[in-house]
């Protein structure tokens, strides 16, 4: 007997957008690409027409608006502010969320999620900045801020400073090699010799996101989020009892072992999706981004 049951509004599509004058196929992830402001529109229309609950915007930054500070990220004229005006002015929302990623590392020439000072990165400093970026990214139009960072204390500074922004945390985002074809795609790989693993979390503790996840209930955040997705299945069920929607993100290197798996002829995309949706949905996921979403929802429910 069924008892998950996945539909349209449980599914966010993740979108790649760049200033360039063609899209970009992204060899890492068979079947994305890097949109031109164009062709992330008609990609926006398509998922609202099909049903989906949101989709959520990526930034590839050109290089030489890159910087330790990151500035271009609270840019007003910046590639995603302008993309999300556009969207609420020429493609309109139907009721489809649009959410906007709040992290610096598509912006920093380190690959950071953070300001880098003294070698270490800067919690309080990337705090500040990451305020300033969700002002900017309201202003524009979105309706949920998701902070990626991992810096602490960040939901309850956005919160201070907007009270109505809507908040979807990466409350548990884990140190994973799962995230290099994603890195790939924004071309924001941490500078070689550097990783994450002081900010995201050890893929061998699930106490830890129980503790982050408690503290960002305490700052006021929306949503709760689970990063990666198959691997951490005992960590969101875990969340289960916290008071707040769960999210889970089905990552770049998640999707790319599928198609791996479908261009060798090993198993059947369409069965092998839905399970891992339906899996994501067992453990208590409300809404699941995938690089699979509008396609689940035009043809596979």
């Amino acid at each position: 007997m069924r008892r998950a049951v996945l539909s349209q509004k449980n599914l966010v599509q993740p979108l790649f957008v760049h200033d360039g004058a063609a899209n970009q196929m992204i060899s890492s992830m068979p079947g994305q690409t890097r949109h031109t402001f164009d062709s992330v529109l008609k990609e926006v229309e398509r998922a609202r027409d099909a049903g989906l609950w949101g989709v959520a915007l990526f930034p590839k930054v050109a290089d030489n608006l890159k910087s330790n500070h990151g500035e271009e990220a609270w840019n007003p004229d910046g590639l995603i502010p302008r993309v999300v005006r556009e969207i609420d002015q020429v493609v309109g929302k139907g009721g489809l969320k649009i959410i906007t990623d709040v992290a610096l590392d598509p912006y920093s020439s380190s690959g950071q999620d953070g300001i880098v000072l003294n070698g270490k990165v800067d919690n309080d400093a990337t705090v500040e900045a990451l305020v300033k970026q969700s002002i900017c990214q309201i202003q524009a139009g979105s309706d949920v801020v998701a902070p990626s960072d991992m810096m602490d204390g960040r939901v309850a500074a956005i919160k201070k400073a907007i009270p109505h922004a809507v908040v979807m945390s990466y409350a548990a985002k884990y140190a994973s090699a799962f995230y290099g074809p994603f890195r790939d795609a924004l071309g924001s790989a941490p500078t070689p010799g550097t990783d994450k693993k002081t900010y995201q979390m050890n893929f061998a503790n699930a106490k830890e996101a129980l503790l982050e996840c408690h503290h960002d209930v305490q700052e006021g955040a929306d949503f709760l989020m689970v990063k990666p997705g198959l691997p951490y299945l005992d960590v969101l069920a875990s969340l289960r009892p916290l008071p707040l929607p769960l999210a889970v993100y089905h990552v770049s290197g998640e999707y790319a072992m599928i198609k791996a798996a479908v261009e060798a002829g090993e198993v059947d995309e369409e069965e092998e999706v839905l399970s891992t949706m339906n899996a994501f949905r067992r453990a208590g996921a409300e809404l699941i981004l995938t690089y699979y979403a509008t396609q689940i929802a035009e043809n596979w429910i």
